[in-house]
């Protein structure tokens, strides 16, 4: 019976130690750390000359830069949409284009940089850009490595502290967190690493020569904050400002005699500091403008205590205006900046108002560069220069309002054209549609440089069988059409207008009122919001009862 036991004892004992030492082959394999040793050029897919782009420690998956002789570049237009959109690139004349606040400064393939390497590239239909120009432009830190055989440079736009931690010992650096992913390279005890991530059993990291991978935090000592001082100088994009809160309103001048009316017009208002005269309309692609720009105007103006902000459209004359042809153009660019400097010259305006719309997506950075460009000439010259842009939109934002913000003295925002001709009926201006307006533009646009613009106009509705239609009036004659009519019109809360509809020989019209109470909503929302100032469009199409309303302190 002993020797019975005895037997059965020992083969449970035995299955016992198999399934142990089988358990523990299990558990082995399971967490022995791999050895298994990543192919760097395809772990950070970069092989020969070209380079790893990493932006705030993050790889930029679609963006490749270039080792040439030496020397690290990078794609202009990744360097325009991630980094400084000022580099811009002149295709018409395979020139580089960096606009300071007071100078322009022009770059080719023969311009050499300290280091006696050519400041950009052309290769492969791609312009490339050295590393060092970037920086040099631009407050950020760049770093380059080659470790490995592999090309990487780190480009870093934020400065807030870093957390720093030492490793423990010899350690491997994986490309995941977890023992059984392949390993990037050995990080040695005592190295210093920068903690990008930290997780509950494993830190995301950056070593000193420019990988990127986990550590387990087991191996990681104490982290401790690194504060990061910048020494890049910010241009200063120094702007005129009036002493006063700006009222201005446009005049709308389509011929020489039209300046005669000035005087007469201007007697009915009140408190307008500012008066902008459609003088000068875009008519080609090569940067020549109709002139319609009156001296003694000018003279009648500052008599009167008003400045004169002369305004450039791309629409009155401008049939055979293609925005994206002409501001493309440095030559066209650089003629009208010159006429208007010209005529700055001969007449003695005060400033320049620009009222370019209805451009194509393609067109905005080659106008927010003529823009940049102007901006320069009016700096030296005195001369106030203000911009006209949408309400903000996502179909719009090529307008760029920040970069406007940035260089311009003013932006004018026009609340209006909410529907506009040729669309469905509606307001041209609602309480919520000037509301949205500003605060949108606020987060790019700082107050005391924003203006709001206000109708003196809406649009009489009419529907009848063909479809919809509207005809655009001042707030005097809308006045006239509702008493003729005998339009009852209902307060309307939520749009902060009254609205009327009347129906005649089978038409329907309808109209959403501006008048004394809808405008002394937004004139609030002006004062609300801390604006810059007013703008009124247009002179002579309002009851002069307004200008009690359109006043700020």
């Amino acid at each position: 019976m002993k020797r019975f036991l005895t037997t059965v004892l020992t083969v449970i004992l035995t299955i016992v130690l198999a399934a142990g030492a089988a358990a523990g082959f299990i558990l082995y394999r399971k967490y022995k750390p791999s050895k298994e040793q990543v192919d760097q050029s395809e772990w950070y897919q970069a092989s020969g000359n070209e380079v790893a782009v990493f932006l705030n420690s993050e790889r930029e998956e679609s963006v490749k830069g270039r080792y040439i002789d030496g020397q690290v570049y990078l794609p202009v237009n990744w360097v325009d949409e991630a980094v400084n959109e000022r580099f811009y690139w002149d295709e018409e004349n395979s020139q580089l284009i960096y606009t300071l606040p007071d100078q322009i400064v022009y770059a080719n393939e023969e311009t050499m940089g300290s280091s006696g390497k050519p400041l950009l590239v052309q290769q492969d239909g791609t312009v490339w850009l050295l590393s060092s120009l970037v920086s040099t432009y631009t407050n950020v830190r760049i770093e380059a490595f080659d470790t490995d055989g592999v090309h990487r440079v780190f480009v870093d736009t934020t400065w807030e502290p870093q957390q720093l931690a030492k490793v423990k010992k010899n350690t491997a650096l994986r490309i995941r967190g977890g023992v059984k992913s392949a390993l990037i390279t050995e990080v040695l005890s005592g190295t210093e690493v920068t903690v990008l991530e930290q997780l509950e059993n494993w830190s995301r990291v950056r070593t000193e020569d420019g990988q990127v991978g986990y550590l387990p935090n087991r191996r990681l000592k104490e982290t401790e904050a690194r504060t990061l001082v910048s020494t890049f100088q910010e241009p200063e994009y120094t702007s005129i400002s009036m002493d006063e809160p700006v009222v201005l309103v446009w005049h709308q001048v389509t011929n020489l005699s039209a300046n005669q009316a000035m005087q007469t017009l201007i007697s009915a208002t009140k408190g307008v500091n500012v008066i902008a005269p459609t003088w000068f309309m875009l008519t080609d692609n090569n940067g020549n403008y109709e002139s319609l720009a009156d001296k003694n105007y000018v003279d009648q103006a500052h008599a009167l205590g008003m400045q004169v902000w002369a305004v450039l459209d791309n629409f009155n004359k401008g049939d055979n205006v293609q925005s994206e042809v002409l501001f493309a153009s440095t030559a066209a660019r650089k003629k009208l900046i010159a006429s208007l400097m010209k005529d700055a010259r001969t007449y003695g305006f005060d400033g320049i108002n620009l009222d370019v719309e209805g451009i194509k997506a393609s067109a905005g950075p080659h106008y927010v560069q003529f823009i940049r460009e102007l901006s320069v000439d009016c700096r030296k010259a005195g001369l106030v220069l203000s911009i006209d842009s949408y309400v903000p939109s996502s179909y719009s934002a090529f307008y760029n309002w920040a970069e406007q913000g940035r260089v311009a003295d003013y932006v004018v925002m026009m609340g209006y054209d909410e529907h506009f001709a040729g669309g469905e009926a509606g307001s041209v201006a609602s309480i919520g549609y000037e509301r949205q307006g500003i605060t949108n533009l606020l987060k790019q646009v700082p107050k005391e440089k924003l203006i709001s613009a206000i109708p003196f106009y809406t649009r009489i509705w009419k529907e009848d069988a063909l479809g919809t239609s509207s005809q655009s009036v001042g707030i005097s004659s809308a006045k006239e059409w509702v008493e003729t009519n005998q339009v009852e019109l209902y307060w309307q809360d939520d749009l902060g207008q009254y609205y009327g509809e009347l129906e005649k020989d089978g038409v329907n019209y309808e109209i959403w009122m501006e008048e004394e109470r809808s405008l002394e909503l937004k004139m609030q929302l002006i004062r609300d919001n801390g604006l810059a100032g007013v703008a009124c469009w247009r002179l002579g199409l309002e009851p002069a009862d307004v200008w009690d309303i359109v006043k700020l302190p």
